[in-house]
């Protein structure tokens, strides 16, 4: 179409010329043709209902409104109007654009929601890949904890598996013991560096699992934040600047439109319009250019975010993979590790069956060895009896000779003597032809002058042999025993050397031979022969003990395990490692050098002086109970020695004092009640029946002590104190069990409850109460007495024994011809001993009762005894220190221990009694052993009860007798 130019003649004013039909109606833009029509024409202008038809539109002045514009049939305009004729198709086309802007508009928008859907998709992915990762990651830490919890379910059965085999080798060495400790320390260096191994191994593996997982998901985690938070944002952010220019400009043209359309309906300014109109058109064109540009850009800018997430897709495909790869090396690694678990664990059976075999082997071969050294121990001593006996025979051949030899010399004897009547006769003759010394009498020596005379006799032999070493008393008691018919030395030269007669030349003293007080000398037949007999004798006893204490180690005595807290093993034998003047000397350092002695001599328990600092020396006034540094010894003493005792297998058994305790201050009103150290307890820790201590606590539940505060033990806080101390006793120190002192004092429930927390192997309790008696003599009935002894145990829940002080109270009179005093109306021991055995504590003497202090000492003439006694009855013995050490009955106590190991007897051996009267007493113990106190005949053949063959074991006469079953 071609430019319509309107001359300003027309117009009545000078109007600019600017172009009004479009050409070829670009794309966004419309036409607008303005004339002078009708509202209906506006309406349909506004409302779109154009018709097909063209028409010829003439616009008027608005100074000559009246004027009107008509078709000419020539075509040409009438009146001074220039008629502007534009087609309808133009607003069409104006309307198409505008719906396309619309189109657009709506374009743009599905875009948008498409981008946020996008965006929505992509953050659900997003989410869905974490959660992959994150399970993909809880999978493998899964994977490792089977791993791990697999790993150590196969340890701790390798652990069991080991302690089962450990088991196997300790009864394997019960039977063969330096194999079984051969076979368990290959068995344990096998097995630790095997686990060893292998738990190093595994432990880097799964270290290094663990951390590559770990780094790779920290990637992955970090990169897809990173890549996904640029894109999104990015993406949000060019969305919305795009989608509100874009809102912006559709607004803007919406209301250029409404703004044309109102000016046809207001009748505005046709010129101004079109001008406004062309100018908005053009701002809408070079807004919607700067719409597409901006399209454009998002476009690209969409697509690099394609490309980066394209980009992150990538790089969350190779995370991926190799999370994949460290999956597969895991998957690898359990498997090797698998493999190597299930080698070692074929390598560590097949060694440890080695190991069973060659146990076996070694178990059969040694059982063989065993059997042939035990036959060869049997040939041995036997062998060396048949020596001893060859022995005695040469001794008594020996004696034979001897005996020839004495009447040979008595045949020499009377011709000596009369020659020695000769020679005095003599001598009187020519005394009473001198008539000098009327009062001197020559006789002869009786029968000794054949020694003096000749140069080779018992005479010169002693005084050119010079003195000799003196003759050890048992040397002396066996000499006596064999040497009945040797010739006596005179008794009478004493007096003959005083008498007014005067012998012939009579020896010295010193040099009047006697085969009973003959000094030692090497050489001499006689006593190499007694001296060779005595080592005979202690080899086979040492061979015998040595036999039978294997015996015990290979085969288990069931009554040997622990029955009841309070017996121990119910075999135990305690020594009491002190007297009252112990504390005078570093006490704890000398009694550890005698360990080795008491186990070898059978003791297996060993009662120590009380630990504590104390204000007497001799430990029972304890002042700071956490203070070990006693007048015995430092605690560091202490430690060793009781190290020492474990050493030996020996039991260390403390000296406790509970009941009382020594202040370290005074109270405002001058009472020593206030207590220092660890335990820093007042008043109220003392019983308030307490006449000399003020104290604030609850009245005593047993005897008081005067001497020191006595404590409460209601009260709970020292209840707590007293079981710590206990329990730091037991396992800081190491002692083993308590002997506890003065429990009268407070009630056996509270001694129970302390046992309960401190688990001692062994508990001895000094429940020491005054016995019945009448008119100065000991009452026979004494059931009152052991009664109240039973009852503390009792209360103790029977968890300590005590010192059965009834039993010795009744030896006191009844070794005195008393025996009948031994048994009860019931048939049973008298003491603690007949009622309840396995918690009697038997004993003579203790720091209290003997020693320097002397309270109630044993009748020492009966020491033996009541020894043998007590140490051959049920019940729990107690050796005294000075009885063992100083009062030279070692040997006599080692002899009755051994008598007690070789019957059997224990703390709860039956007792039968046979014969209890003035004249002595006969008991059967358990079924190994029966015992004679006194002096009357007696022995098993006697007794129709017994059944069996006896062979007397230990003879002391009319003391004792014991008596072994073959």
């Amino acid at each position: 179409m071609g430019v319509f130019v309107l001359p300003s003649s027309a117009f009545g004013v000078l109007l600019p010329h600017f172009p009004v039909v479009s050409l070829g109606t670009p794309r966004g833009q419309f036409h607008l043709v303005l004339g002078s029509s009708s509202n209906r024409k506006r309406k349909n202008l506004l409302t779109g209902n154009w018709q097909c038809r063209p028409r010829i539109v003439a616009a008027s002045n608005r100074d000559n409104s009246k004027d009107n514009v008509t078709d000419d049939e020539d075509g040409s305009l009438l009146g001074s109007y220039e008629m502007l004729e534009m087609k309808e198709d133009e607003l069409v086309e104006a309307r198409r654009a505008l719906s396309e802007v619309k189109a657009r508009q709506a374009a743009l928008e599905k875009e948008r929601e498409q981008l946020l859907e996008d965006f929505a998709s992509s953050e659900a992915k997003q989410k869905e890949y974490v959660a992959s990762v994150l399970h993909d990651k809880e999978l493998a830490v899964s994977e490792l904890e089977s791993t791990k919890s697999l790993f150590h379910q196969k340890l701790q059965e390798s652990v069991k598996e080991k302690f089962a085999l450990e088991s196997k080798l300790v009864l394997a060495r019960q039977d063969a013991v330096e194999l079984a400790v051969q076979v368990e320390k290959l068995a344990e260096v096998a097995f630790r560096q095997a686990t060893s191994h292998i738990l190093e191994d595994a432990k880097l593996r799964i270290s290094a699992a663990e951390t590559l997982a770990a780094e790779s998901a920290f990637q992955i985690d970090e990169q897809i934040r990173k890549s996904t938070e640029g894109t999104i944002f990015s993406i949000i952010e060019e969305s919305k600047d795009a989608i509100n220019k874009a809102l912006d400009v559709a607004e803007n043209a919406i209301d250029e439109a409404t703004q044309a359309v109102a000016v046809f309906t207001d009748a505005v300014n046709p010129i101004d319009v079109i001008a406004s109109a062309q100018s908005e058109n053009i701002k809408l064109q070079g807004a919607v250019s700067d719409l597409e540009a901006q399209l454009l850009v998002s476009e690209s800018e969409l697509d690099r975010l394609k490309l980066e997430l394209q980009q992150a897709q990538v790089q969350a495909n190779a995370a991926e993979l190799r999370s994949s790869n460290a999956e597969k090396a895991l998957l690898e690694f359990q498997e090797l590790s698998r493999k190597k678990a299930l080698e070692q664990e074929e390598e560590i059976r097949s060694l440890l069956e080695k190991i069973k075999k060659e146990a076996v082997e070694r178990k059969k071969a040694l059982s063989k060895a065993f059997k042939a050294e035990l036959e060869s121990i049997k040939a041995a001593v036997d062998a060396s009896k048949e020596i001893t006996c060859s022995r005695d025979n040469a001794y008594m051949r020996r004696c034979e000779a001897l005996q020839r030899s004495l009447r040979t010399s008595e045949s020499a004897l009377k011709m000596w003597r009369q020659r020695a009547e000769m020679a005095q006769s003599l001598l009187l003759k020519e005394r009473s032809e001198k008539e000098d010394d009327e009062d001197v009498i020559y006789i002869a020596n009786g029968g000794r002058i054949d020694l003096l005379t000749d140069d080779d006799s018992q005479k010169w032999k002693l005084l050119s042999y010079g003195p000799r070493k003196e003759i050890p008393q048992w040397m002396a008691r066996r000499i006596r025993s064999i040497r009945p018919k040797f010739p006596p030395r005179k008794t009478d030269i004493s007096k003959a050397l005083n008498s007014s007669f005067k012998s012939l030349e009579l020896p010295k003293l010193d040099e009047v031979w006697s085969i009973a007080q003959e000094k030692l000398r090497e050489g001499d037949m006689l006593t190499e022969h007694v001296i060779e007999k005595e080592v005979i004798e202690k080899k086979r006893k040492a061979l015998e003990r040595a036999l039978q204490r294997k015996t015990v180690k290979w085969k288990r005595i069931p009554e040997e395990t622990k029955i009841e807290p309070g017996t121990g093993t119910g075999r135990e034998i305690v020594f009491q490692g002190f007297n009252w003047e112990s504390w005078r000397r570093q006490w704890y350092q000398e009694l550890a050098f005698k360990a080795a002695d008491l186990s070898h001599s059978g003791i297996t328990a060993v009662w120590l002086p009380p630990p504590t600092q104390s204000v007497a020396p001799q430990g029972y006034m304890p002042s700071d109970l956490y203070n070990l540094n006693s007048s015995y010894g430092s605690v560091e003493d202490l430690k060793s020695c009781i190290e020492e005792m474990h050493s030996q297998e020996l039991l260390a058994l403390g000296d406790i004092v509970l009941n009382h305790r020594c202040a370290h201050k005074q109270s405002p009103n001058g009472v020593w009640n206030i207590f220092g150290g660890k335990l820093a307890w007042g008043p109220e820790a003392i019983v308030c029946d307490d006449p000399n201590f003020q104290g604030h606590g609850n009245p005593s539940s047993g005897d008081i002590f005067h001497a020191a505060p006595n404590i409460d033990h209601s009260q709970h806080f020292v209840r707590k104190d007293v079981k710590e101390w206990l329990y730091w006793l037991r396992n800081d120190i190491g002692y083993d069990g308590w002997r506890l002192d003065f429990v009268r004092g407070f009630s056996g429930t509270f001694v129970k409850e302390y046992i309960e927390a401190s688990n001692p192997a062994f508990a001895i309790g000094e429940y020491w109460d005054s016995m019945a008696y009448e008119h100065g003599n000991l009452c026979y009935n004494q059931d009152a007495h052991r009664q109240r002894i039973v009852n503390w145990i009792n209360a103790t829940g029977g968890t300590s024994s005590a010192f059965d002080v009834t039993t010795k109270g009744i030896l006191h009179s009844a070794l005195h011809d008393q025996y009948w005093r031994l048994i009860d109306p019931q048939g049973k021991p008298t003491g603690v001993m007949g009622w309840w055995p396995s918690r009697a504590c038997t004993f003579l003497e203790n720091h209290d009762t003997g020693s320097t202090q002397g309270h109630w000492p044993f009748p020492r003439d009966k020491l033996t005894q009541g020894y043998a006694y007590i140490l051959t009855h049920p019940g729990t013995p107690v050796i005294f220190y000075d009885h063992f050490y100083e009062f030279g009955i070692r040997d006599v106590l080692t002899e009755l221990i051994e008598a007690r190991r070789r019957a059997g007897i224990h703390c709860r051996s039956s007792v039968k009694i046979y014969h209890a009267n003035t004249e002595g007493y006969v008991a059967q113990v358990g079924n190994m052993l029966v015992i004679k106190l006194g002096h009357f005949d007696w022995n098993p053949s006697k007794e129709n009860q017994l059944d069996g063959r006896w062979q007397k074991f230990i003879d002391k006469g009319a003391d004792y007798q014991i008596w072994l079953r073959q």
